[in-house]
């Protein structure tokens, strides 16, 4: 067995079969937590322009997704291919945070190969959910964004750290909420027991984030609101678009000052 810990996480990161990477995690996850590892922290770190990820789904522009009403068999199975996606793409940030970043403490591995099993485990929801439908992963097109996003934040943990957990993925936080009830209204059960699982956990998931962010600016002895708020300015347009889950938001570390900020900017965006 290969005991060099970011090796491993490599290895898990650029597996392309989806069901062979979601294994691979979980028992990187495991050998893990069991003490299995030796810390290579002076291996080098490489550039991954595409991590791996099968032939299909098609990446085509955000504006070319398929879509079709969720009160239809179909739009269901399409929504859920592209909540699978984004669970695969989040896998790969995960394991991309815990390979990147080097001479963290323990617990920062810990904590995001933690986030790569749980998001393994609700990619594998969504693909059983589709098999049930008579779909699987890469029958519908899907986008790329998430990936560019690593990309752009490959050189700076606390960017990192700030974009992905704390932008990205909880975006997912505002909008589940809404996508439970629809789905609920039309009837949709197993599909809402799904999200409500992915839900509960993506909170934790931003939590890590932010704990880290707040980390990494205390390290840098930088002003952690100030520098979101900038960060959002240089990177997303000047804001976010709400409407903003506060509640979610608030459970995975934000305070209110940065809900007021993010507010602000929406109003600012909306003028």
């Amino acid at each position: 067995m290969n005991t060099h810990f970011f090796s491993r996480v490599f290895e898990c990161l650029m597996i392309t079969d989806p069901e062979l990477k979601v294994n691979k995690t979980y028992q990187c996850f495991d050998d893990l937590t069991a003490g299995r590892f030796i810390f290579d922290h002076g291996s080098e770190v490489v550039k991954i322009p595409v991590p791996g990820r099968p032939a299909k789904p098609e990446l085509v522009d955000p504006r070319a997704v398929s879509r079709r009403s969720i009160n239809s068999t179909e739009g269901r199975s399409i929504l859920a291919h592209a909540v699978a996606h984004i669970e695969f793409n989040a896998i790969n940030l995960a394991l991309d945070a815990a390979y990147r970043f080097r001479g963290m403490p323990d617990d920062f591995y810990t904590d995001w190969m933690k986030v790569a099993k749980e998001e393994a485990y609700h990619f594998s929801l969504m693909t059983a959910y589709l098999k049930r439908h008579g779909c699987r992963y890469g029958d519908f097109t899907a986008h790329n964004g998430l990936w560019e996003m690593a990309l752009k934040t490959d050189h700076n943990l606390l960017e990192r750290m700030a974009l992905v957990p704390r932008v990205l993925e909880a975006r997912g936080l505002d909008v589940t909420p809404g996508m439970i009830k629809k789905l609920e209204n039309a009837g949709d059960m197993a599909f809402v027991d799904c999200l409500k699982i992915i839900y509960e956990e993506e909170i934790g998931h931003v939590a890590i984030g932010s704990r880290w962010f707040f980390y990494c600016c205390k390290i840098a002895e930088v002003d952690s609101r100030t520098t979101f708020i900038n960060l959002l300015k240089q990177h997303m347009n000047s804001g976010l678009r709400g409407p903003f889950d506060e509640w979610s938001r608030l459970q995975a570390g934000f305070t209110e000052l940065e809900m007021s900020d993010l507010k602000l900017l929406e109003d600012g965006l909306k003028n």
